[in-house]
């Protein structure tokens, strides 16, 4: 695991408040010690009710079972964003927000050893564990990163390709996460990510009613914030197409975007 935390970078100084990301990150920490103490992670420390809105289920059985259980447990997702990223044979792929790892080592296998998969994560914990699912799968073109998904500790136009998971809806700063896929994305590069988005008509108040008792869901944008947030950044071809419900007006959404080549 490298940890570029004062690597130079351009990313925003404006961090988002630390008691909010303190815990978040205490949540998914609870959520890896629990994996590795023979559990399984569902949406958070506690015991939650949850369908197949979220977790290893959104995963075909084949991809599941290539991996080690330990990575399959921690699953925290509401989506498969491997599945809608495209990836393709050499390329570099960074996910933000890669908890124990799974969409980081099913990326490694898409990319296959030209490749690289990075995987960023805060929580030292979530860190442990995926380091331990990246030796169980033997997967050598993997590097783990200990940061933030506000400011990313990669230099500017290392990656082709940014996936997420269920992960930016977290975010007090969205607009400072935007900026980073952006900033690392190399020129052409894209996104592919899995979120939660909210329908228009809800107000912030409304999402955070629903965030109450399905936790990760809180801090959903709507459809066109999302959309605003994106171009803002300097992201073309938006699209956001919703998969599933999970809660009432709120969305598990595929969300894709490219960075123009002439960027």
């Amino acid at each position: 695991m490298s940890d570029l935390s004062n690597a130079p970078s351009n990313a925003p100084s404006n961090a988002p408040s630390n008691d909010l990301r303190e815990t978040v990150r205490e949540r998914y920490a609870a959520a890896a010690v629990q994996v590795t103490e023979g559990g399984t992670a569902c949406c958070g420390p506690q015991a939650i009710e949850v369908d197949d809105t979220f977790g290893a289920t959104l995963y075909a059985a084949d991809e599941r079972e290539a991996l080690p259980a330990e990575a399959v447990a921690a699953s925290l997702g509401c989506g498969n964003p491997t599945a809608v990223a495209d990836l393709r044979e050499g390329e570099r792929v960074l996910d933000l927000g890669s908890g124990g790892g799974i969409d980081v080592l099913l990326s490694a296998r898409r990319v296959g050893p030209a490749g690289k998969a990075y995987g960023l994560d805060m929580t030292e914990e979530m860190l442990a564990l995926a380091l331990a699912n990246q030796k169980k799968a033997g997967a050598t073109n993997v590097e783990f990163l200990k940061g933030t998904i506000e400011a990313v500790p990669l230099p500017a136009n290392t990656v082709d390709v940014v996936i997420s998971n269920c992960v930016i809806n977290l975010s007090t700063d969205k607009s400072a996460v935007f900026a980073e896929m952006f900033r690392v994305l190399a020129p052409g590069g894209r996104i592919g990510v899995s979120d939660v988005v909210a329908d228009d008509t809800l107000t912030p108040g409304q999402r955070a009613e629903r965030g109450d008792y399905v936790g990760c869901i809180a801090g959903a944008l709507s459809f066109a914030e999302y959309r605003e947030g994106l171009a803002a950044a300097g992201f073309t071809d938006i699209g956001i197409v919703p998969t599933h419900a999970v809660a009432d007006g709120m969305h598990s959404a595929v969300v894709r975007a490219t960075k123009p080549a002439d960027a």
